[in-house]
């Protein structure tokens, strides 16, 4: 299993303590510019209703995913491939794309991170926020 979820922040933390990719939901309205989207300050990590990335799981993570999250939004407004360090901002029209790439590449666990995406479509997007 690739992606993880928890109930509780104990229950994550007694898993693998803080050493995570966490993927979120974007919960800042839409008419947010960009720039406070991402911004650090903006961002609440550790939701329960993220998904998780184990720090064991991160390299097959980017080595299967990377090329599917290659349209984010970084903290510094510049876009490109998945940062696993940083803020990685993925607007709501993106991702019935995403999920096309996904289903293309049958890449591992593909199911978990569709049934999330879906949901993810009722928010402003989500992120991948990087360890």
């Amino acid at each position: 299993m690739k992606f993880y979820y928890f109930t509780t922040q104990e229950e994550r933390r007694s898993f693998g303590g803080s050493c995570f990719i966490e993927i979120q939901f974007c919960r800042i309205k839409p008419t947010a510019k960009v720039k406070q989207i991402v911004a650090v300050s903006r961002i609440k990590p550790w939701q329960n209703d993220s998904l998780y990335v184990h720090d064991d799981d991160i390299n097959s993570f980017y080595d299967e995913y990377s090329d599917i999250f290659d349209c984010g939004t970084y903290n510094n407004l510049r876009s490109g491939k998945m940062d696993v360090y940083g803020i990685n901002y993925y607007r709501a029209d993106l991702i019935d794309a995403i999920i096309k790439k996904i289903k293309a590449t049958k890449a591992s666990d593909c199911e978990t991170i569709i049934a999330w995406l879906n949901k993810a479509k009722s928010y402003n997007g989500f992120y991948i926020l990087g360890i």
